[in-house]
């Protein structure tokens, strides 16, 4: 389940959750970010051992701040896309959803 709360009431929990959990950190991988289906999804955070959020988004934060999700069409197949897409937007009903290119 998603929270609604505001991001500054869910970061001491998820701080809690990254520095609890350490095999949390090392699946956020940036190999494996920069695989994602959608763009947007391609974030990783987390807590270094100084205490120092590192943020990994290779595509920018404009469109996670600006609930917009855009595929990556090199790498997302248009079922999955297209499923992940029409579940957030039911979750999110703000979410503009961009859609994949056609094909020929």
């Amino acid at each position: 389940m998603i929270s609604r709360l505001p991001l500054d009431e869910q970061l001491p929990a998820l701080r809690t959750t990254l520095s609890h959990n350490p095999t949390l950190l090392t699946v956020l991988d940036r190999a494996a970010i920069d695989t994602f289906a959608a763009t947007t999804c391609c974030l990783g955070i987390r807590l270094d051992p100084h205490d120092h959020w590192r943020v990994y988004a290779p595509h920018g934060l404009a469109d996670i701040f600006n609930l917009v999700l855009r595929p990556d069409p090199v790498l997302a197949p248009r079922e999955v896309y297209e499923t992940k897409a029409e579940r957030w937007q039911r979750q999110w009903p703000e979410l503009r959803v961009l859609g994949l290119p056609e094909t020929d």
